[in-house]
């Protein structure tokens, strides 16, 4: 009987009574029903609950599509060559002339500044602040601290109020972008160039920013081709030689990205029929090369590669139009000392001796 009250009690949550009445008056339990379950069967735990504070899976999706906000302060690295340096006097680095005007731009832009001596005598330039304030502080430093050229271009006069934008704010945009003075002539005025002032590469950036502006807004046939940048060097040749025959040959106009551009796209305008046939003449170009060239790699010293890029990039030139080969630099900014020549199997060796020898040539270089 003792058994059949701790069964009873056991069992309350898992018979119904008048099975356990009938148990009761029988004063026993069948054989086959004798089995006493546990207390954790009798009675299971309840479904653990969330503990306090938690919040459930689907608050938690919730949470976790909610896009991280962004910093509002930005760097920029870029670097001025020694022979654009307008102070190249090392003997007061940090002291002179170029502390005293990176000083005063930090002062009206708000921008942080930090300069440094890179190993080729060029400065190296760190801007931090927000967007704003770095792209202006870019500008003055561009306009003071290093030289200046100037350049034209010349796209049709009722393009201009497409480059200016509305009340001037494109026309901003585009300088500030590219750290350069872009002057438009006046609406009174016949001429349709328009002139830039600013770094060599500046120059290169507004000029096809220009372009491309101008094609946009031209009426007559626009073909765009994405073909790989490496192979860009071959479709202009040497000092500009192929794209510009190309043009006058067709009547085509053809606006290819410069180096400092990195982007694929060339933009070929003009009249149906010369578009056309610039387009073909530049796809085999592009065929062509890709079919038939490779490339060989070298390890130059960084403060050797000014040598192998010459003024204004004239001794790159150079070798593209002796050898037809193109060697491809690291940007300045990046730490890499990998030289690549693109071109015929058999140039290659000629192109590497160039290569060579202008790293050779002044006095103190050590070989590679």
């Amino acid at each position: 009987l003792k058994g059949t009250v701790v069964f009873i009690h056991f069992s309350f949550y898992y018979f119904d009574i008048g099975f356990l009445w009938s148990l009761l008056q029988a004063g026993g339990v069948p054989e086959d029903e004798a089995y006493i379950p546990t207390y954790l069967e009798a009675f299971p735990p309840l479904p653990e609950k969330g503990a306090p504070g938690e919040r459930s899976s689907e608050f938690t999706g919730v949470w976790n599509k909610i896009r991280p906000i962004k910093s509002s302060v930005i760097t920029q690295v870029f670097h001025v060559p020694l022979e654009e340096r307008r102070y190249k006097d090392n003997s007061q680095f940090g002291e002179g002339d170029e502390a005293k005007v990176c000083v005063d731009i930090m002062q009206k832009t708000g921008a942080h500044i930090e300069l440094s001596l890179a190993k080729d005598q060029g400065l190296s330039i760190m801007v931090t602040g927000k967007l704003d304030s770095v792209m202006k502080a870019r500008k003055e430093i561009v306009a003071r601290l290093q030289t200046q050229a100037s350049a034209t271009v010349t796209i049709p006069k009722e393009h201009h109020r497409f480059v200016i934008g509305k009340n001037g704010e494109k026309l901003q945009e585009l300088e500030l972008k590219t750290a350069t003075k872009i002057n438009i002539p006046r609406p009174e005025d016949p001429s349709s160039q328009i002139k830039i002032t600013g770094t060599k590469e500046g120059i290169e950036k507004a000029r096809h920013e220009i372009l491309l502006i101008s094609a946009e807004q031209d009426k007559r046939a626009v073909e765009r081709l994405n073909l790989e940048k490496v192979f860009h060097p071959f479709i202009t040749g040497a000092f500009n030689k192929i794209v510009q025959e190309i043009m006058q040959e067709t009547g085509a106009r053809i606006n290819i990205p410069p180096p400092s551009v990195s982007k694929d796209e060339i933009i070929i305008t003009g009249e149906k029929e010369p578009v056309s046939q610039a387009l073909l003449r530049i796809r085999k170009i592009y065929e062509d090369k890709k079919r038939k060239t490779t490339t060989i790699s070298v390890e130059v010293k960084k403060s050797q590669h000014k040598y192998i890029i010459g003024p204004k990039g004239n001794t790159l030139q150079e070798i593209l139009d002796t050898t037809g080969v193109s060697v491809e630099m690291p940007p300045l900014e990046s730490s890499s000392e990998t030289i690549i020549l693109r071109g015929e199997p058999d140039k290659l060796g000629p192109a590497l001796t160039q290569v060579y020898a202008k790293v050779t040539i002044c006095k103190g270089c050590t070989k590679v």
